[in-house]
């Protein structure tokens, strides 16, 4: 599986944003354990510095986590390509993303040429993320909607993740994993938080496994405008 995103001309940059900075955040998270090349070609071919504030797109390629208003965050890379890796390893088609934020880890989905579906509460940070999509030609269904009940008409879906942190799975995401489907999110509160893997068995059972520690901005519920 290889990415399928074909940039405008515009959206490649120089400077700071030139594929040679690209390069060394791909080396850095090689060397972080990031080991998927699918996910790390990704992480190169999508262009994170359109997901920031202009003002911040100096540093968007450096290995770390940047706001991007409303008290949100766009992930820092080692944690989208770790994420992203873990959702990989069942080999999803359909995945269901909670938090759509920036649109960045949306964007990294669609260029591994998955089927990519995304939520986000806050209608300013989607239509921001929508205007990136069009701009970057992908196809990324969204919904300006709560996170927390995910997005059942399209259920089940082959893995969903979630970008932002619950006290404990929601259990309403979870009902909407597909036979063999996984689920990787953020858990605890804001002392203390891993990433957590869920994967339904085919007998209905569910394995969990912990991936790594990590900090994200709380799970909310409800819809701002």
């Amino acid at each position: 599986m290889t990415p399928r995103l074909r940039l405008q001309p515009e959206a490649v940059g120089v400077g700071m944003t030139s594929q040679r900075v690209r390069d060394r955040l791909v080396q850095r998270l090689r060397e972080a354990g990031i080991a998927d090349e699918n996910v790390l070609n990704a992480i190169r071919t999508v262009p994170r510095h359109l997901f920031v504030d202009e003002a911040l797109a100096t540093r968007a390629y450096e290995d770390t986590a940047l706001p991007i208003g409303h008290g949100q965050t766009i992930s820092q890379p080692w944690v989208v390509a770790r994420m992203t890796e873990a959702l990989l390893q069942g080999a999803p088609r359909k995945v269901l993303e909670i938090g759509t934020g920036s649109g960045y880890q949306a964007a990294v989905l669609a260029a591994l040429g998955l089927e990519v579906y995304t939520v986000e509460r806050i209608g300013d940070l989607l239509r921001q993320a929508r205007k990136r999509f069009r701009h970057l030609g992908m196809n990324v269904r969204s919904k300006h909607d709560d996170g927390r009940v995910g997005w059942p008409e399209h259920a089940p879906y082959d893995a969903i993740i979630v970008t932002a942190a619950a006290p404990a799975l929601v259990e309403a995401l979870v009902g909407q994993l597909a036979e063999g489907g996984s689920l990787i999110a953020p858990v605890g509160g804001a002392s203390a938080q891993s990433l957590v893997k869920l994967t339904r068995r085919g007998d209905g059972g569910i394995d969990e496994a912990t991936l790594a520690p990590v900090v994200f901005v709380p799970l909310l519920s409800g819809t701002l405008d």
